[in-house]
């Protein structure tokens, strides 16, 4: 039986990689957790996962496809919109759910003793359920519109991690300063409702003045996930160069929320 002790005065690594592998088994039960309750106790149970990216699809596509009637190039606005909204659902998901994921547990964090870091990971996983979902109505678009992967496809795995370390970021943020601020549990989906909007989901980057795209790419690091979901799943546009700056916000937010965060670990029991 392995034996835990916690030592106040003892500097922490911002990711204790051994620990987090010891507690694997209650990662992968809250993950599960967190799955079943979603759906519990619904009419259309599971369905609600395609329903509601579908819907959202459809206001985009009355939206931005037929009224404001957005230039995609010679791609669907359809196809075009889903492989914005694969990244921006992913993201969406991770930050709202880690934002409550310590509250929810409260009880469990004041008994036992685990790293509480595995609480928004967790939400992590689950996460992926709603990417896979949503890329297979962005698969089934494509297929019915008859538009072919793109050639730079093997650089979504990349795209892929950005947009986990993205969410996590945030999420991981958001989880902690939740803990000593509960009013980010009621600006979160406001926040979400925003960026949603402030992100080229709906749009491309050819809509900002190119004046802007600093100021952009700097403050939102989802816009450089979004593009590059969009260019490495159907090649439109192209790698903008202000991307690179979205990743190195990306790791700096990162970073310093697991610095925030073991901060607020230490505490974090007596606080909830």
């Amino acid at each position: 039986m392995h034996n835990t002790t916690i030592d106040a005065g003892k500097k922490l690594d911002l990711f204790d990689i051994k620990e987090l592998f010891r507690y694997k088994d209650l990662f992968f039960t809250l993950a599960y957790r967190e799955f079943r309750v979603r759906y519990a106790q619904t009419f259309l149970g599971f369905f609600w996962a395609f329903l509601q990216p579908a819907a959202t699809l459809l206001i985009f596509t009355f939206v931005f496809g037929r009224a404001i009637k957005v230039d995609t190039g010679n791609i669907p606005y359809p196809v075009f919109a889903l492989s914005g909204m694969v990244a921006w659902t992913y993201f969406s998901f991770v930050v709202s759910q880690s934002g409550r994921s310590l509250i929810n547990s409260q009880s469990m964090i004041q008994k036992i003793y685990f790293p509480r870091i595995i609480l928004p990971l967790s939400q992590a996983m689950v996460g992926l359920i709603d990417f896979f979902i949503t890329f297979l109505l962005l698969l089934l678009a494509m297929l019915w519109y008859g538009v072919l992967p793109s050639a730079h496809i093997w650089y979504l795995p990349l795209f892929l991690l950005m947009a986990i370390v993205a969410a996590l970021a945030v999420g991981i943020w958001i989880s902690a300063l939740t803990i000593r601020y509960r009013d980010f549990m009621h600006v979160i989906p406001f926040l979400i409702q925003i960026g949603l909007y402030a992100t080229p989901v709906a749009y491309s980057t050819l809509y900002i003045p190119e004046k802007y795209h600093l100021l952009y790419y700097s403050l939102n690091p989802m816009v450089g996930v979004v593009e590059g979901f969009r260019w490495s799943l159907i090649g439109q546009g192209s790698i903008h160069p202000y991307t690179f700056i979205s990743m190195g916000v990306v790791l700096v937010l990162f970073v310093t929320s697991l610095i925030y965060f073991r901060k607020v670990e230490k505490v974090m029991a007596d606080i909830i």
